[in-house]
Parts: structure tokens; sequence; C-alpha cells
């Protein structure tokens, strides 16, 4: 009995101290974790965007018509540089008399709208670095290029035919950004680089001068010389002086007549 107690001792400490015992009692490593991936930016829907974010929609019409449209959106949101879109407003396109855009061929109406984007999403931070790389290629093509200017982070955009500004931003959230333009962008590649000269500004109106402040209200106040009826006044003791001396004389003659008599 005795015997057989030793031996189940002795049995169970070489099972226990067996390197399979081991490795079941050792625990393994918890498994790494992969880095989650990054967000996957939201998709922007630009004819969503330029129909209720403003008066967009005449250049929404041009660039649905040539399909510039489809171009924006792809670039939009399957491409990892982004789009600049510039959206000029409804009265861009009612205040612009010459040039006309109806005289132009569907290939010109495209290009123009492509002239209205850049193929890199740019922040409005970015125009101060973009305005010393100037001219700067559309998305239409070298030939189609525009000039920025920063003034104190007033972003100016200049086509030759016209100079305007951003004033104000639709949207700017990478990969996406539309500014607003108060001018429809007009290259000198279709209307050529004879540009008729900007017209220049009205005079402003000249102020009316105030009346004196102790002079009432709805009184002429005149500078002229005096009246005729104001200089027989001033005249008049003169007139009289010398009609009193002329008596005095009369009188004083007449006494030294008598007197000699």
């Amino acid at each position: 009995m005795k015997s057989t107690t030793v031996f189940l001792i002795t049995t169970a400490i070489l099972l226990l101290s067996s390197p399979e015992a081991k490795a079941q009692t050792t625990k393994s490593p918890p498994p790494s974790l992969a880095p989650a991936p990054a967000p996957t930016p939201d998709y922007v829907n630009l004819t969503h965007l330029l129909t209720v974010a403003g008066s967009y929609h005449t250049f929404l019409g041009y660039l649905q018509s040539t399909k510039v449209i489809d171009t924006f959106q792809e670039q939009a949101n399957n491409s990892k540089d982004g789009i600049t879109i510039f959206a000029p407003t409804d009265k861009a396109f009612s205040s612009l008399k010459e040039p006309s855009l109806s005289n132009l061929t569907q290939d010109q109406l495209k290009s123009l709208c492509l002239f209205h984007a850049l193929s890199h999403y740019y922040s409005l931070a970015d125009f101060k670095n973009l305005s010393q790389s100037s001219p700067v290629s559309t998305y239409a093509g070298g030939q189609y290029t525009l000039n920025f200017t920063d003034l104190s982070g007033d972003v100016h955009v200049n086509s030759g035919w016209t100079n305007t500004k951003i004033s104000s931003s639709v949207l700017s959230t990478n990969p996406v950004a539309v500014y607003q333009v108060d001018h429809v962008l007009l290259p000198e590649a279709i209307f050529g680089t004879d540009i008729p000269p900007m017209p220049a500004p009205a005079p402003s109106p000249v102020a009316d001068t105030p009346p004196a402040a102790d002079t009432p209200s709805g009184v002429n106040v005149t500078t002229s010389s005096p009246s005729s009826s104001e200089q027989n006044q001033n005249s008049s003791p003169q007139l009289i002086s010398l009609g009193i001396w002329s008596h005095l004389f009369v009188a004083v003659s007449s006494v030294m007549i008598m007197m000699s008599g």
C-alpha cells in the first residue's frame, strides 16, 4: 500500500514537470491589434450642394448641360487630390452683357465650365502660397489659367477678362472646396486678349454745404453786396448834416447883411 502511494505521487510529479504540461499552463500572448483604417471622407453630392446652398442654379444648369458635373463629381469623390470649384451666382450671369455666352459652341461652354475649377483641394489659407505660383492651370487645361492674389486674407481671382474675389465659402472640407465668386470667370483662351478697358468708377456725390449753426432752417443766407435801400439808409445822416450846415450859413449871412445896413 505504501509503495502504491509513492508510485502515484512520483507519477504526478513527473507529469506536472513535463514540457507538455508547462506548454498548457503557459499563457499565450494576446493577439496584436491592427491599426484602425482611416475614415473615408463623406460623399459630397455636388448637384444637391449647389441646389440648396444658394443662388447657383444658372451655373449648375451649365454644368449639367455640358456633363461637366459628372467630371467634377468623379474628381471630388474618387481622387486623392480633391477639387476646388468657383461658383458664380445667378446675379453674376444675369449681369453679364458683354461678351455674351449665347454665341459659344458646346465645346466652348464645356471649357468655360471646366475653367471654374482646379484639380486639387485648396483651403482659403492655401491661396496665400498659391498666389506666389500664379498663373495656375485650371481643370480646362494648360492655356486656361487663373491668377490669384491674397490681400490680407481676401483672395482675388483674375482671368484677364474678369477680376473678382472669393466672397464666401460654400464648402471647404477636404477633398471638396466650393467658393462663391460674384462674376463669371471669362478665359482669354475663348474670348481673346483684346480686353476692353474697365469702366472708370462713378464720381462720388458732392455733399451739400450745411447751413450755419445759428441760422434757422429755411432761411436763405446771402452774401451779396448791400441793396440800394441799405445804401440810401446809410447816406441819410450825411444828407441831414449837410442840410443843417446850409441853413446855418444862410442865417449867419442874413444877420451880417442886416448889421451892415
